[in-house]
């Protein structure tokens, strides 16, 4: 090793000792001023040179001139374009065993962060080198001779093995921070990515606070603190995370958004980052999109056999808007997604219009939005429209200009199925008047409203009966007695109800839920409902006017899936309040 060394260090003294010049021209080729203006170019150059040299000294690095230097495909491989563009620095060597690295401010940290993330990536030693500017051009312009190059893999390469060697030792939250003590910041991510797969993480949260870093899981709609790491790993951390997901290592006080994947035998998952400067540093928050949680029929979902078949009714229909509603992590994606599932079908054309497109489906189009290109969901909207679809789906109703386009293609043959930020499906029809949608287009284009929560369901391996107390006993007696009798929901007598809790195990880390079940109420534009339509209209007219149709809420949705034995009270208090 200690020879290979030197004859690296050899390399690089003999390269940076000699500088390329062109060779001169035969006598008359140029005039007296072309070659004094070519000498005094390179005297400036080689000023230059002797500049960065001087600097490289004195900030104690080592210091290489690149111009003629034999810099392998390989070595560039491993810096993309864009990053070496936006870090100055190259990697200018490659070996295996040894990585070199040259920048124009090597003592930036970025710069060191890169180093590093070589290092830590390949197992490798790794020095970092002084370059100039020169230098720096002549060694990205090779970029451009070896066309064969390709962009860094954005990913983290959690080998099954791995996997496996964690699942071992991961078997509660408590064991994530055993396992991560004393491990790299390479070996942190990988661990922070294997548990979040082994306990079925939806979002992993990596937050700077003023003495540590918090790591939480949301598992089931719930946070869980799953360990602690110290302040001083911050900048480590959230550079790793930063360069697999092509982020801009350097931005700090702005949001950014980027994506990577995890790629394993069994499947890849493709990983949703976001960052946002807080006091401390920066919040980070990574989304999983596994392609088996949105892999959900249409008849996983959970309805009610009578309110499955109220939908059922609705989105078979050849026009007109299907609309979900509820907060972010709600289960409105996957609705949508199983619905068109179902609809999906060889002599059906289905688009849909996304920001952005979190899971692929196949046998339908799916296109993104580009707010920097401009294609925006109105006007992404009206280009679909010439593709001559039958149904579209567009991911979130925002503002008046796409509504009304959705309300047109609503009105025109097309069945439209789009998402609205609304506390329920009461909420929707007054959402969509306050944009400024005229109450005579909504009546006669709107099919149904879905409102929806997600409820963590009771752990199978630990559940038991559960005899409730008498506020709750109150409470779920109350909720059944509203219950409209349009409806057709029947309640059998309390003697039958399968109240269960979980009493917490091994498979459930001890919280007695395990997985979730959805809770919905389903707004079906009636003719009474259509009659009432105004611009004045409250969602508490909305409300009542759909229980007398027979609309059971959330809530009542939700305590008659207690009532079978899915869920507790707790949960629909937590979800849906107690409210109706």
């Amino acid at each position: 090793m200690a020879n290979d060394i030197q004859s690296i260090e050899d390399l690089l003294q003999f390269t940076g000792s000699k500088s390329t010049t062109k060779e001169a021209s035969e006598p008359g080729e140029e005039s007296a001023i072309e070659k004094f203006d070519e000498k005094m170019s390179e005297v400036r150059l080689k000023e230059k040179e002797v500049a960065a040299e001087k600097q490289a000294a004195t900030l104690n690095i080592p210091y290489v001139n690149l111009k003629g230097f034999p810099i392998s495909p390989e070595a560039l491989r491993l810096v993309p374009k864009e990053r070496s563009l936006e870090t100055k620095a190259v990697c200018f060597l490659f070996t295996g065993p040894e990585i070199r690295v040259a920048s124009t401010q090597p003592e930036v940290q970025v710069v060191q962060d890169l180093l590093h993330e070589l290092q830590e990536r390949h197992k490798a030693n790794g020095a970092l080198y002084k370059i100039s500017e020169e230098s720096l051009r002549v060694a990205t312009k090779a970029y451009d001779t070896l066309p064969q190059i390709k962009e860094m893999v954005k990913g983290v390469q959690v080998t099954d093995e791995e996997l496996e060697q964690f699942q071992k030792q991961l078997k509660t939250y408590e064991d994530v921070q055993k396992v991560m003590d004393g491990a790299s910041v390479s070996d942190i991510m990988t661990i922070v990515m294997a548990a979040a797969l082994q306990f079925g993480t939806s979002d992993v949260h990596v937050e700077a606070e003023q003495e540590k870093i918090a790591v939480r899981f949301r598992v089931d709609g719930v946070l869980q603190e799953v360990a602690k790491l110290p302040h001083d790993f911050w900048k480590k951390i959230v550079a790793r995370i930063k360069l697999i997901s092509g982020l801009k290592i350097n931005v700090t006080n702005r949001p950014q958004d980027g994506r990577f994947t995890i790629f394993l035998k069994a499947g890849d998952t493709d990983v949703r980052v976001s960052t946002i400067p807080t006091t401390w540093g920066e919040s980070v928050v990574m989304r999983l999109l596994k392609p088996s949680s949105i892999n959900v029929e249409f008849g996983q979902l959970g309805y009610r056999p009578l309110a499955e078949q109220k939908l059922l009714k609705e989105i078979q229909k050849p026009h007109g808007m299907i609309i979900t509603t509820g907060p972010t992590g709600s289960g409105k994606t996957t609705t949508l997604y199983a619905i068109l599932r179902k609809l999906n079908e060889p002599e059906v054309k289905i688009i849909t219009l996304e920001d952005p497109i979190e899971y692929k489906l196949a046998g339908i189009n799916q296109s993104q939005i580009d707010q920097e290109k401009k294609y925006t969901f109105a006007g992404g909207l009206r280009s679909i429209l010439r593709q001559d679809p039958d149904i579209v789906m567009v991911g979130e109703i925002r503002d008046l200009e796409t509504a009304e386009v959705a309300i047109n293609a609503a009105l025109t043959g097309h069945l439209m199925l789009s998402t609205l930020h609304t506390n329920d499906a009461a909420g929707a029809i007054p959402r969509f008047i306050s944009m400024g949608v005229k109450p005579f287009l909504l009546a006669p284009s709107l099919n149904a409203i879905i409102g929806q929560r997600l409820t963590r369901r009771i752990c199978e391996a630990c559940k038991e009966p559960f005899t409730p107390d008498e506020a709750q006993m109150t409470f779920i007696k109350k909720v059944v007695s509203e219950i409209p009798e349009a409806s057709g929901e029947k309640v059998g007598p309390e003697s039958e109800w399968k109240l269960s809790k979980g009493k917490g195990c091994e498979t459930c880390n001890g919280s007695g839920y395990k997985g979730r079940v959805g809770i919905y109420e389903i707004l079906t534009m009636s003719e009474e409902i259509k009659a009432s339509l105004s611009e004045k209209i409250s969602e508490y007219e909305v409300r009542e006017l759909a229980k007398q149709q027979g609309m059971t809420t959330m809530q009542q949705d939700g305590i008659l899936k207690v009532i079978d034995g899915f869920t507790t009270v707790e949960e629909i208090l937590r979800v849906a309040g107690e409210g109706s």
